[in-house]
């Protein structure tokens, strides 16, 4: 078994920590991640999300009502907690750059938002709430734009579903684009590393194919054509 790097969990021959960079974007970002999601870690990008936010957090699990740790982050009064989640009732970033502003008193510390993430499939992501209902009782983040994801090879139940880093990529967006997040904070780092995740991704599959890999698990069987490899321009980026 090939040793793996710590941080984005793949081999070390193909470590892709070289292709993202720590982005202090002023948001806490909290990721729930389901447990199927943390097994899976050829195409999530949870973590890898995480590996380029800095203070972000990652907490696996099912039901978080008990959770010690998901608690004790939304009781701390510092933060303004709101749940990634669409839905009628759901805000815009532009939205919740006004409520913050409305919350903050010129006298106390300013409130930082803390913004919860499911990092699960959409049907996992269901489950999740129908565990944690009290989730939906928190101001809910929808974006204003609709957008699409480049993850093409893998199966969404619905074309604008987009992958967690694409999330956070877009959601940095249009907090800056709000005001909320410093205009001149590069976000592109999340989208490099997850390209150069697609580019791995493919390349592993396609020796399968060729038989140049040998197929470490049964999904894999599925894969029996040669896919085309996106031409995306990947750099290497300065870790500060």
């Amino acid at each position: 078994m090939s040793e793996r790097c710590f941080k984005c969990f793949k081999p070390k021959s193909v470590c892709l920590c070289k292709y993202g960079k720590e982005l202090d974007t002023g948001v806490k970002f909290v990721f729930l991640m389901h447990p199927k999601e943390f097994r899976r870690q050829r195409t999530g990008t949870g973590y890898l999300s995480h590996l380029c936010l800095k203070d972000s957090e990652v907490i696996v699990g099912l039901d978080f009502t008990k959770n010690a740790r998901f608690q004790e982050l939304l009781a701390d009064p510092q933060y303004f907690p709101a749940l990634m989640y669409p839905g009628e009732d759901a805000i815009t970033a532009q939205t919740i750059t006004q409520r913050l502003a409305a919350e903050n008193d010129a006298a106390a510390p300013q409130k930082k938002l803390l913004l919860i993430i499911l990092d699960a499939t959409w049907f996992c992501a269901k489950k999740m709430i129908e565990h944690n209902q009290f989730l939906l009782e928190l101001p809910k983040l929808s974006f204003s734009g609709s957008y699409r994801s480049i993850f093409t090879f893998k199966r969404e139940p619905s074309p604008e579903c987009i992958s967690t880093i694409e999330c956070c990529y877009y959601i940095i967006k249009e907090l800056q684009a709000g005001g909320f997040v410093d205009s001149s904070l590069d976000p592109e780092p999340l989208m490099n590393i997850f390209k150069a995740m697609i580019k791995l991704q493919l390349t592993a599959e396609n020796e399968r194919v060729l038989g140049i890999r040998t197929n470490s698990q049964d999904y894999d069987a599925k894969y029996n054509k040669i896919r085309k490899i996106p031409d995306f321009l990947v750099v290497t980026e300065e870790r500060s």
